[in-house]
């Protein structure tokens, strides 16, 4: 081959794999969107602005499109759902590009024990537990191959169990320095923080000062707490309350999961609620909260039976209710209000307002989207009676949805400058075994619902505003490295999307229904989604906490006392 000519023009590497191009530009910050270009080298963003100079390998044009940062989904319920179907379908047609795990319960540390527990308790997804720490169950899960970022808190109840079993005991000093330790080591490997969720056995057992110290454990690390609260209802507003101190005792950020006022007589609380959150924000306590856009709450029948009850765990509770005397005892407990427990029975209005959507158990799974009073009436039994005749022959909490919240409320909720966004659920597909119990729609919809229901249709937060506390907002809440924002040098955790669009799909009839309106996602520099659909491509990666020590420099974690 000839030499080329002297004079012939040099053919230069283009300067970036990818470039969107003429999309309106939503950088997470909240400021309106401006027309602009995106481009991508590697795992990280390197131009945000006006057409980008120089070349790229793909250019993939955005006129009319919104370009804004990956969605943070901060409550996700994928640590088995990604494990099946590492794609996460129903959240990556969202634009989701990182989920957050530990509410309450994390998938580590564990011990024997609780691994023989976890498999045994597995219901339509089965696995094998290779995993012990926290840390250990996101590089695996990573490495198998997962479209989307993954994270997560340790569950201050999983730390619990590992050390004093599911019973309703308190911890000695010896026992709780032990616990404490468990959280320094899983945020040193990368954890968020302390996750709890206090009105489930055995996570209710803890009392304050037991919480005080696993959270002061994190904080040494930069991590947070978030807490769904002691109560979401009846004791709601000395449950934030409860929050605000542990917060103010360990100097962490504190977040409120799926903030509610669950039950109609607790309705009118979100004004105090509301109110007692701004002002500890006002007093410098850094103090957030995340949401489901959705006026249904979902969880298991546990939630309608006192946490006493279940002391021991799911195979303790049931031998349990198989008792004459407890059943009794149960029963006229479930038709009260609760005493030091959250009744989700009567918060529902009764059985009409409960529907059943998630067996264990081949035979019942026909009787998945029913409500509890059409079951009972099924079998000649009264309600209270067939959900303890439900736990007992599906051999688990029986997945519910709770008629629970005012559809006002949650409305006036999105449009909170401090709220963020999770979907309480898997991340799904509607295919294969995805098929055989039913989601909350909140799984298939949230984040689509915000954008399209609660932001384009009724103005209760700008796009700008609504992409923000979707991406910056929490990137900050979770002390997130170079996370959250289109900015040159962040990951590039991008999604292209139709903001006149964009919509979710999901019903309670129809819970299975993909959104509509996202176009393509980036996760890490590669595409995940292009045109719509899925592609071949596992970038997701561990994001990790502030404590981690592969930082450059070590982690940010002090000394203990």
């Amino acid at each position: 081959m000839p030499a080329p000519a002297a004079n012939a023009p040099r053919q230069s590497a283009p300067a970036y794999d990818i470039v969107l191009r003429g999309g309106t530009i939503y950088d997470g910050s909240g400021k309106p969107g401006v027309k602009g270009d995106v481009a991508i080298r590697g795992e990280r963003i390197v131009y945000v602005g006006p057409r980008a100079p120089g070349k790229a390998k793909t250019v993939i044009d955005a006129t009319g499109m919104a370009v804004a940062p990956g969605f943070i989904n901060m409550l996700s319920w994928g640590i088995e759902s990604l494990i099946a179907d590492g794609r996460g379908l129903s959240e990556l047609k969202q634009g989701v590009t990182l989920q957050v795990f530990g509410e309450g319960e994390s998938m580590g540390p564990l011990n024997p024990a609780m691994k023989a527990d976890m498999v045994r308790r597995q219901s339509d997804l089965r696995y094998n537990v290779e995993w012990t720490s926290l840390g250990e169950y996101l590089d695996w899960l990573a490495k198998r191959g997962v479209s989307q970022n993954v994270a997560s808190y340790v569950g201050a109840a999983t730390v619990r169990i590992h050390v004093l079993g599911e019973g309703d005991v308190d911890p000695d000093a010896t026992q709780l320095a032990r616990m404490r330790a468990l959280v320094a080591a899983e945020m040193r490997q990368g954890a968020l923080g302390v996750g709890s969720s206090l009105i489930y056995a055995p996570a209710s057992y803890a009392e304050t000062p037991e919480l005080i110290a696993l959270v002061d454990e994190a904080a040494r690390c930069d991590g947070g707490y978030i807490s769904h609260m002691r109560s979401e209802g009846d004791r709601l507003l000395e449950a934030i309350d409860e929050l605000i101190g542990i917060a103010r005792a360990t100097g962490a950020r504190a977040e409120i999961y799926h903030f509610k006022q669950a039950g109609r007589d607790n309705w009118h609380k979100i004004d105090a609620a509301i109110a007692r959150v701004e002002a500890a924000r006002r007093t410098g306590l850094r103090i957030t909260a995340d949401m489901y856009p959705y006026d249904i709450a979902g969880t298991g029948l546990d939630a309608a039976m006192p946490t006493w009850v279940q002391s021991g765990g799911l195979e303790a509770w049931i031998e349990q209710l198989r008792k004459p005397e407890v059943r009794a005892r149960v029963i006229a407990e479930m038709k009260a209000p609760g005493v030091g427990w959250e009744n989700m029975y009567r918060a529902a209005g009764g059985a009409g307002g409960m529907i059943a959507v998630g067996f264990k158990n081949e035979k019942l799974k026909p009787l998945s989207g029913k409500t509890i009073a059409e079951i009972a009436a099924m079998r000649g039994t009264s309600p209270e009676d067939t959900i303890i005749d439900l736990v007992i022959e599906d051999g688990s909490r029986v997945g519910t949805l709770y008629r629970l919240m005012n559809e006002n409320n949650v409305a006036r909720a999105t449009s909170l400058p401090w709220m963020s966004f999770g979907s309480d659920a898997g991340a799904q597909a509607p295919e294969g075994a995805f098929l055989k119990s039913r989601p909350h729609p909140r799984a298939y919809g949230s984040f689509a619902r915000v954008l399209g229901k609660y932001s384009r249709d009724e103005k209760r937060l700008s796009l700008a505003e609504a992409v923000r506390r979707m991406s910056a907002l929490p990137a900050a809440n979770l002390a997130l490295r170079e996370r959250g924002s289109l900015k040159p040098g962040y990951y590039a955790d991008v999604v292209v999307f139709d903001p006149r669009t964009i919509a979710d799909r999901a019903t309670v009839e129809n819970p299975w229904a993909l959104a509509s309106g996202v176009r393509d996602v980036f996760v890490n520099g590669t595409a995940a989604l292009r045109g719509g659909e899925a592609t071949k491509a596992r970038p997701g990666q561990v994001v990790r906490g502030p404590g981690w020590t592969g930082w450059p420099g070590g982690g940010a974690c002090k000394p203990g006392n």
